[in-house]
């Protein structure tokens, strides 16, 4: 029985229940979606293709950073939005969301429309864009967004549960999922740096998943956890990155057995810092009861590739609009169009992608 069979929804966005439903799909069939960070319409849909090609469901994030960029991103804010207040944060969210709402459907998936880390810097942020939700319920009767994402890991883990819960209080009224994470990933990503971190603080400890569950469960089933596993954001050599997700699996039988369910997986955990992990690590925390894996660092440099080979292969036909190795009066324009070179960025990292579509068992599932 494929994810699409239990989804009220077949294609588009999906919200509410059918994100619940999709992601217990996920973890009985033994299969995590990939979380693709979208940054612009082009890299929309590049990812869209894929799952398409690939039959599968699809996340689309959006940083903080990146849904600036979305908006119009630049140095100085007389040129651009200014985003003192996070004003082109919470434009761009908005904006992409509506794009994503507009183009998913026509790619026939599944599609879980959400938002990456937000820090406590962060959190107007979160507000602005629980203010767009809460205008887009009251019409149409569900959020805008899927999901969002708070993390407040590097604070004190009483602040970080209570505040989570506060925010998961506003969100559960629309059935929205809200994703936290306790135990930072390490590494360096859109400006939060956490290379220098303790390595004690890369590993969750059960406890503190338990008290995550016992506070947020009453209070709304949809939230996921990201717990720390050895997790760095980046891409490494192999070798240099310690993850154990076995500890995952620990993490669930301690709860599992505090609750004194039968469930052997009643905590959705999310895997951060992905790009570069091998086969085998996704797989094993598969296992344990992922059902996201945030792919990033690795998908920048698929699409830069496309785009970097067309630049050096057709070097002699883009020097200047008139002019070539096939004449002094050739015309060049269909060589530097940005819809042909920007497709390039595309096709690599769309094919990056399938990539993880495959890796995760994710491929085939609708």
């Amino acid at each position: 029985m494929g994810s699409q069979s239990i989804l009220t929804r077949k294609s588009g966005v999906i919200v509410g229940d059918d994100v619940l439903a999709l992601f217990k799909h996920a973890q009985e069939k033994k299969y995590a979606i990939p979380a693709i960070n979208v940054t612009s319409s082009s890299t929309v849909v590049a990812s869209l293709e894929a799952a398409r090609d690939k039959k599968a469901p699809i996340i689309l994030q959006m940083s903080q950073g990146g849904c600036a960029f979305f908006a119009g991103k630049v140095t100085r804010p007389e040129y651009g939005v200014a985003n003192d207040k996070q004003q082109a944060s919470i434009a761009g969210a908005v904006a992409a969301a509506h794009y994503v709402r507009s183009v998913a459907p026509a790619y026939g998936i599944p599609v879980v429309l959400h938002t990456d880390h937000c820090a406590k810097k962060l959190l107007p942020w979160l507000d602005g864009m629980l203010d767009a939700d809460e205008a887009y319920f009251k019409e149409h009767g569900e959020p805008l967004f899927s999901s969002h994402m708070i993390d407040l890991s590097e604070d004190p883990v009483e602040y970080n549960i209570s505040t989570t819960q506060k925010y998961l209080k506003r969100a559960a009224p629309m059935k929205q999922w809200l994703e936290m994470e306790i135990g930072i990933t390490g590494g360096e990503e859109d400006g939060v740096n956490n290379e220098d971190v303790d390595n004690n603080s890369l590993y969750t400890q059960p406890q503190d998943i338990f008290d995550i569950y016992q506070a947020l469960s009453p209070v709304s089933p949809y939230f996921s956890i990201a717990a720390g596993f050895g997790n760095v954001h980046g891409v490494y050599k192999p070798g240099n990155v310690k993850l154990h997700p076995e500890l995952l699996g620990k993490h669930q039988d301690f709860v599992k057995d505090k609750l004194g369910v039968k469930d052997s997986k009643p905590v959705y955990f999310v895997f951060h810092g992905g790009s570069g992990s091998a086969k085998k690590e996704y797989t094993d925390a598969i296992s344990y009861g992922v059902v996201k894996v945030n792919l990033d660092t690795d998908l920048q440099y698929a699409y830069l590739t496309g785009v970097r080979d067309y630049i050096l292969n057709k070097k002699d036909y883009i020097l200047s609009p008139v002019g070539n190795p096939d004449g002094e009066d050739k015309p060049n324009k269909k060589y530097f169009d940005p819809r042909v070179w920007v497709r390039e960025g595309e096709k690599t990292m769309s094919a990056r992608v399938m990539e993880g579509l495959v890796d995760f068992n994710t491929a085939g599932q609708l």
